[in-house]
């Protein structure tokens, strides 16, 4: 199967309508059996119990909404790696963190789905 940016694109529409729906367990459906997070702060998420209780612990933190842009797209043969740019958003739009994102994806019975997942906001620290 030769990739398309347009099938990354699809998955991550898919990602972000289940974000809007307040869906996690339909998130972590995107990510392989293998799936793992690696959150800034945070050791390694792995496995769909663990991703899908993260992403809801961010929806019941508030965020409504995520938004991917996609900066590139490398084909790998069996992998995908996918650079990008994100942004969170609360209710009434306000953006809540943004910053960048790699997503190594892989064929999981006909379609792309999240293997692993890795972001860092863009945001200066906290001073505290």
């Amino acid at each position: 199967m030769v990739l398309q940016t347009s099938d990354i694109r699809e998955a991550d529409d898919a990602f972000e309508q289940a974000f809007r729906r307040g869906d996690a367990a339909g998130m972590a459906e995107l990510y392989t059996e293998g799936g793992m997070l690696l959150p800034t702060g945070r050791d390694f998420i792995k496995g769909k119990k663990a991703i899908r209780d993260f992403w809801q612990g961010a929806m019941d933190m508030g965020v409504k909404e995520a938004k991917l842009e996609i900066v590139e797209v490398e084909d790998q043969g069996e992998a995908v790696i996918e650079v990008g740019r994100y942004r969170l958003s609360g209710a009434g739009g306000e953006m809540m963190d943004h910053g960048k994102y790699i997503v190594i994806w892989k064929q999981d019975e006909g379609r792309w789905k999240l293997h692993r997942d890795i972001w860092n906001s863009s945001e200066p620290p906290q001073q505290g």
